[in-house]
């Protein structure tokens, strides 16, 4: 990924926040039959600081598992808050219109080794995980234990579990640093006006900068 000094970011805690916050990646493996990609709801674990892992898992239906030719490692390609940037949110536009269109946006790659798995206590582990963290904060969190235990066994039949040992991360958080900070508020308040949750997001993070 092509990443300017001033959109690079390194801070773990930023990296991993997007991640939690857009857990549907997109996974890009490669083979000899091509390029295989799908998107995956993850969570990265991080219990192991020395080892990070994100988590999975797919449809046993799902081919990519099954190819013997995969190679191990993938790629996996998270996307945060995204909006286009218009010329005239810039003051300098009336100053001297030196300005063009671009988008601002939020994005996460993750690299490492992918295994695949099918054990029914590594497979509910990550399902409960899953599903507690997505329900967290619900008046009413459903548990994986609500569901009558033979169909639990069932459904864990229809799933492929992932893990992803990541090896190497990296960010390009592109919200504007390279602007003044004139034309960062102009950014603000055209992007505020847009009235749309990625272009307030956007809106947010900016404001965060200064």
């Amino acid at each position: 990924m092509y990443i300017p000094k001033h959109f690079e970011t390194v801070e773990s805690a930023a990296l991993y926040q997007l991640i939690d916050q857009y857990p549907l990646g997109a996974i890009i493996l490669t083979s000899d039959s091509g390029i295989i990609a799908n998107h995956i709801p993850f969570m990265l674990d991080t219990s192991n600081p020395e080892q990070l892992v994100l988590r999975g898992h797919v449809a046993r239906g799902n081919t990519m598992w099954k190819l013997d030719e995969v190679q191990s490692e993938c790629l996996v390609i998270f996307q945060g808050p995204q909006s286009y940037i218009s010329p005239s949110f810039y003051p300098s536009k009336k100053e001297h219109g030196k300005v063009v269109p671009t988008f601002n946006y939020e994005v996460v790659h993750v690299r490492g080794d992918v295994q695949f798995y099918d054990e029914p206590e590594r497979l509910i582990e990550i399902v409960e995980q899953l599903t507690n963290k997505h329900e967290a904060g619900r008046d009413k969190p459903w548990k994986v234990s609500d569901a009558p235990e033979e169909y639990i066994k069932k459904m864990l039949r229809a799933i492929v579990g992932i893990d992803i040992r990541v090896s190497h991360m990296e960010g390009k958080f592109k919200i504007s640093q390279n602007q003044s900070e004139t034309n960062q508020h102009g950014v603000v308040r055209g992007l505020r006006a847009m009235q749309t949750c990625d272009a307030t997001l956007m809106a947010d993070h900016i404001d965060a900068l200064r």
